[in-house]
């Protein structure tokens, strides 16, 4: 009995010395997040980095950290260029917000990170189809947002404006195709590149005026949700059957218009006014 005693003693303190040296890790991972989030603040990236990769290998379990380590990656990715050392960044930034979807597949931060991470690196595209790839990997973040924050209504505007970017050059092609000016009234009228747009991309522009829709749910005030669903219905005029049905939708976009304007009035009268110095009242 005294030796097991003494065993489970020996024990017990080796554990007390794991725990005390795991929380000693801990805390020194807390101080390099610090020191990290002050270094980011100043646009040290670079600094901000090197504490971040520390306080993670100090705490691998610590998601905070982790998030911000890929945040300082991607702040240092610059969309379009091409070097090696730009790419690296992305390629970083990924890797890490994928590290904190394992320990967290619904971790909201991580998932829109990735969204715009994907959709910036679309802006940066020379190449139409590397452009239009990246748009359908937003797409899947950002279906992946509304998914686990159903509420956040940049997961759905977002995803009605990869609509539109996706759509806007499909049709400015077919019209330059044909002869006709971006500004020259529709609807289109040969029949077979109307039919072959609406096959290819009717059901699509309807997916992206109910993401707005859904938006506007949220928040009723989004005036560039609006402004976009101005610019999809007005786009998907040139799909219309007749000249009757093709004004009926543009004056539906210009209602969008309208609406996006005064939401706009309604927001700036409610900012304060700035008054400037006031003399005290004796």
């Amino acid at each position: 009995m005294m030796r097991n005693w003494k065993l489970y003693l020996g024990v017990a303190a080796a554990a007390a010395v794991v725990s005390l040296s795991t929380g000693c890790e801990k805390l020194k991972a807390r101080d390099h997040l610090n020191r990290g989030v002050q270094a980011y603040k100043g646009a040290k990236y670079a600094e901000a980095v090197e504490h971040f990769k520390t306080s993670v290998e100090l705490d691998p379990t610590f998601p905070t950290a982790r998030l911000y380590l890929a945040t300082a990656y991607m702040s240092q990715y610059i969309p379009g260029a091409e070097s090696k050392e730009n790419l690296e960044m992305s390629r970083l930034a990924k890797e890490q917000f994928m590290k904190v979807l394992e320990q967290n597949p619904g971790d909201k931060i991580a998932v829109a990170s990735l969204a715009s991470l994907y959709y910036t690196q679309a802006q940066g595209m020379t190449s139409l189809d590397e452009k239009l790839k990246k748009l359908d990997e937003a797409k899947v973040w950002y279906a992946k947002l509304a998914e686990v924050d159903p509420e956040n209504k940049e997961a759905y505007y977002s995803l009605g404006v990869i609509v539109w970017a996706k759509w806007y050059p499909a049709l400015m092609a077919a019209k330059a195709k044909l002869g006709m000016k971006a500004e020259d009234p529709g609807p289109i009228k040969d029949k077979k590149v109307k039919e072959e747009l609406k096959e290819k991309y009717g059901a699509m522009i309807e997916e992206g005026i109910k993401d707005f829709e859904k938006a506007l749910s949220i928040d009723k005030e989004y005036d560039d949700a609006m402004a976009y669903m101005n610019l999809l219905i007005r786009e998907r005029a040139d799909l219309a059957d007749t000249p009757e049905e093709y004004k009926k939708q543009v004056e539906i976009a210009d209602s969008w218009v309208q609406k996006a304007l005064e939401t706009k009035k309604i927001k700036a009268a409610r900012q304060p006014a700035n008054q400037g110095i006031v003399q005290e009242s004796k």
